[in-house]
């Protein structure tokens, strides 16, 4: 409980040393970049240009998440496409902009899928994730490889990093959780102190479940029924080590990934149909080495190298070829490697140069696929000054892709350049209160599938490009006696997305082609709050709400659709998360909102979908029994068991439950 309320203060940076303040002290302070204020639910970097959202330490664990895919539901402006269930597939759609245009990171590392372009947040378990971050534009900093410049949003994981207490030289950590579903999902994590500067980390998780839920299926004027779904079973295997070495001026790490399932795909509940028979299998293996170094006061090094192999295969027994059921599967390979050059030329001014090559690979056993490689080569040369009360960041992104086919059609090359202007400004006295803007071009490559799909791809396919403006604001109130802390964060945004990729049908519906037509506007506003406050009896009541007003409308010339919602975006959507604290006893509540929405692209009654709303409650003792750390825990999730579509037709889990047990050696 000490932990916990000491991280209640914010943290202020230190000004820089001046002619006037020559104090014996002044020569030992160090001004820190970024301003991280934080509360026991969310953190603002004070300073960022760039709106940003985090998640980290207990503020993850007072979430009912079980992966990252869970948790980010909470952030402003976001729409996680869930298509039900543990095992159902999980993507990240911020501000609009589509999945596509949000990289994901994982350690640092880029974690990608030229193939589709998407995804699975749902593989990517809680277990031993530290922070989550969330970035509008690009993460706040130009010490990062060029890949971080180029999307339109950044999604950051970050994995715990070991931390020996004493003499201690080893944490064991092992967890189980339970739950509906036929949910089973035992951990280990083990942590290693090497030496007084390496040591090594090692997690492994399984999990299996049957997906076996009910819902209800209604039909208008018609039949009220209530089934189980069918198909939705999961099993998965994941694995990681990792190892770190602190280095005299810098650090290095060596990370290792595999992650293998197999799970049922359920499908869409169509016209009274309501089993399918379709598996797919995932093998994802990667590993990637960083190093980063300070080799002088002025110049800084960053370097990163990655190969990862992916692997999926995908069945349907009802569609039938000439050699039986479909049965496709894929080879992507990526070799990936990166160097960042940083500069200081002054106290207030630094220069980074990012540079970028990856090589991407896919193979097939479709009939006429074309055996893609994609030669990316990326740049970025960025500066940032900083001042007291100002920080203005600059980026000119260069991108040259070239695209190579084996077999039936002619590659392609595209060469892109987009700038970035960011700045942070405090225009009063107080430190506590930020106004920032930024303005970003950004572009996304179509994918192997856009591209080279068996009677669907075309190869003549630009890149996406959007534009994003925002304007936002961050309000710290700093602690009172009641009132611990509370803090504000507002941004209006516009976004412009050009040459949107879509499908258009032939003549023949078999056979769709993809095109670059659609013109999409997005305007909206987010709001993010958070309140601490100190009750009797030493009891802390923990308070947070966000809400996004989102305006995003298909402006395509002469398009059949002019002036309607783009799919699947609501205009009002928001959460509520709060938690009350008292000695070892911990009860979260947290709600999630989402307004009226349209499955297709036309705005009309047959296509509109249901506004949705959860509520999910746990109870949690963290103590000691035997002298060891115990954490028990109990979830309720969807409490009042409301039946609900998140991809319409693709019915979600009622009530359910899930018990936690973590011991820490």
């Amino acid at each position: 409980m000490l932990l916990w309320v000491s991280s209640l203060n914010p943290i202020y940076a230190q000004d820089h040393p001046s002619k006037e303040n020559k104090g014996p002290d002044s020569l030992k302070t160090h001004a820190l970049k970024e301003v991280i204020l934080t509360t026991s639910k969310r953190e603002f970097k004070l300073e960022s240009p760039m709106p940003v959202q985090i998640l980290s330490g207990k503020q993850l664990e007072k979430l009912n998440s079980l992966s990252v895919a869970d948790a980010v539901r909470y952030f402003s402006g976001v729409q996680l496409k869930d298509y039900g269930g543990i095992g159902g597939l999980k993507t990240i759609n911020v501000r609009s902009l589509g999945s596509a245009h949000t990289a994901v990171f994982y350690d640092g590392m880029s974690v990608g899928n030229a193939q589709n372009g998407q995804v699975d947040l749902g593989k990517y378990s809680l277990d031993n994730i530290e922070t989550i971050e969330l970035y509008n534009g690009q993460k706040s900093t130009i010490f990062q490889p060029a890949r971080g410049f180029f999307s339109s949003n950044t999604l950051f994981l970050k994995t715990k990093i070991p931390e020996f207490s004493g003499s201690k030289k080893a944490n064991i950590k092992a967890a189980i959780k339970a739950g509906s579903f036929g949910l089973f999902n035992p951990s280990v994590l083990y942590q290693q102190k090497l030496s007084s500067s390496i040591s090594l980390t090692a997690s492994t998780e399984w999990l299996t479940a049957d997906g076996k839920y009910k819902y209800r299926y209604q039909k208008k004027d018609g039949y009220d029924t209530t089934a189980v779904r069918q198909n939705g079973d999961i099993t998965a295997l994941r694995s990681e080590l990792n190892l770190y070495a602190k280095l005299k001026s810098g650090e290095a790490s060596l990370k290792a990934y595999y992650y293998d399932s197999e799970r049922g795909l359920p499908g869409a509940i169509l016209a009274n149909r309501y089993n399918y028979y379709q598996r797919q299998w995932d093998r994802n293996f990667f590993v990637h080495g960083s190093f980063q170094n300070s080799f002088s006061k002025k110049y800084e090094l960053l370097a990163n190298v990655k190969f990862s192999r992916d692997y999926s295969r995908y069945i349907d027994p009802d569609y039938k070829t000439t050699e039986g059921a479909l049965d496709n599967k894929y080879y992507q390979n990526e070799f990936y490697a990166s160097v960042v050059n940083q500069y200081t030329i002054k106290e207030w001014w630094k220069i980074s140069l990012a540079t970028d090559f990856s090589i991407n690979t896919l193979d097939a056993n479709l009939y006429r696929f074309p055996y893609p490689t994609r030669y990316s080569y990326l740049g970025a040369l960025s500066t940032e000054m900083h001042w007291k009360r100002l920080d203005i960041q600059a980026n000119l992104l260069g991108a040259y892709v070239d695209e190579q086919v084996k077999y039936y059609q002619q590659g392609d090359s595209q060469h892109v350049f987009c700038p970035v202007l960011s700045s942070s400004f405090q225009p009063f006295d107080t430190k506590n209160f930020r106004i920032r803007a930024f303005y970003k071009e950004s572009f996304r490559m179509p994918t192997f599938n856009d591209l080279y799909y068996t009677f669907i791809g075309n190869s003549s396919l630009r890149p996406e490009f959007t534009t994003q403006y925002d304007f936002g604001t961050t309000y710290i109130i700093e602690p009172k006696k009641f009132l611990q802390s509370a803090s504000f964060q507002a941004d209006v945004y516009y976004n412009r997305v050009k040459d949107k990729i879509v499908a258009m049908p032939s003549s023949n519906l078999f056979r769709w082609t993809m095109m670059n037509l659609g013109l999409v506007d997005i305007k909206g506003l987010e709001l993010n709050t958070n309140f601490v406050f100190k009750l009797p009896e030493q009891i802390f009541l923990d308070l947070g709400l966000s809400y996004t007003y989102q305006k995003a409308i298909d402006v395509t010339p002469k398009g059949t659709t002019y002036g309607d919602q783009i799919p699947y975006t609501p205009e009002n959507s928001g959460t509520v998360t709060s938690s009350i604290n008292w000695k070892n006893w911990q009860m979260n509540y947290s709600f999630i909102y989402t307004g009226e929405r349209y499955s297709q692209k036309a705005n009309i009654p047959v296509n509109y979908v249901k506004p949705w709303y959860t509520s999910d409650m746990a109870v949690i003792w963290d103590g000691k029994f035997l002298k060891q750390s115990i954490k028990i825990g109990a979830e309720v999730n969807n409490l009042f068991n409301q039946y609900y579509d998140v991809v319409l037709n693709f019915p979600m889990p009622g009530r359910n439950y899930r018990i936690n047990l973590s011991i820490k050696l």
